[in-house]
């Protein structure tokens, strides 16, 4: 099966040369369908520039603080000198829907 997601240009281009290996979502309806050998075709949000992954692994948090203690910042899309804070993504997500839901990490690997 393939996903299709969007992304901003930062983790996008992070994910095109190999750096960002796992992309964090909210663990809603839509990425519950996902499954381990599916397929992810990003697309990014401002150029339209589409890469395809293969997910390679699935693991599911109640919340940011938790995914962030189980995975590098690097895999994660940060820089070696940028700190790596859960807070980043109430830029996302809203913390009631990362209540309702939890989160997901989805590991990715290039096809």
């Amino acid at each position: 099966m393939i996903h299709c997601m969007k992304l901003q240009p930062a983790p996008f281009a992070a994910i095109a040369a190999g750096q960002k290996t796992i992309e964090m979502r909210l663990y809603d309806q839509k990425r519950a369908a996902i499954r381990i050998g599916d397929q992810i075709e990003f697309t990014q949000a401002q150029s339209g520039e589409r890469l395809t992954v293969t997910v390679t692994g699935l693991y599911r948090y109640p919340d940011f603080e938790e995914l962030y203690r189980h995975h590098d910042a690097a895999s994660l899309g940060y820089a070696p000198d940028e700190p790596a804070h859960p807070a980043d993504m109430a830029q996302y997500y809203p913390a009631c829907e990362i209540a309702a839901h939890g989160v997901l990490a989805i590991e990715i690997a290039h096809t």
